[in-house]
């Protein structure tokens, strides 16, 4: 319970000039660098999407950033691509997450996630997106496993929801 009270003082919007990028330290120094440096520069190029979990407008609590991409039904395990055509799928890459140092066990990162999920779910019904694809960073491989990512066999760091599992998360 506190860490669903804990989310409602945060928003979700998308990255602007306001937001304070600069003061962002997840840790990992990779992700620091994105959104300090790089994170700006793929909106303006329409790269990515960049989203901030903010609890004042300007605060950055954490990110995520969403393109399109796709992944070749060949890298998917046996039973799941004996179902799915030959060429390159259609897929939502959660191109990286992270949640400021101070935050992070507090449950945000699940925030975000979901409403990374979401966010793909809604854009799949207007561009195709089979499914939602993560290259997890930094020992982020369990908490993807934690909520029911499935790994590639070629490449167990790259893992993948399925847009039909995600529906059923936000199913009413």
């Amino acid at each position: 319970m506190a860490r669903k009270a804990l989310a409602t003082n945060y928003r979700i919007e998308a990255l602007e000039a306001h937001h304070d990028r600069a003061s962002f330290c997840c840790g990992v120094s990779e992700l620091d660098i994105y959104l300090q440096q790089q994170a700006g520069q793929d909106l303006k190029r329409k790269l990515a999407a960049v989203f901030v979990l903010t609890p004042d407008g300007k605060t950055i609590s954490g990110f995520y950033s969403l393109s399109a991409h796709s992944i070749a039904g060949a890298d998917l395990p046996p039973d799941v691509a004996k179902r799915l055509p030959r060429f390159p799928l259609p897929v939502t890459l959660l191109g990286r997450m992270a949640i400021a140092q101070a935050l992070q066990g507090s449950g945000l990162g699940e925030h975000l996630l979901l409403d990374a999920l979401n966010r793909a779910l809604k854009g799949s019904r207007q561009i195709a997106s089979w499914a939602v694809v993560v290259d997890a960073k930094a020992g982020a491989r369990s908490f993807y496993l934690r909520h029911d990512f499935v790994p590639l066999p070629t490449s167990p760091d790259r893992l993948f929801l399925p847009m039909k599992t995600i529906e059923t998360l936000f199913a009413a």
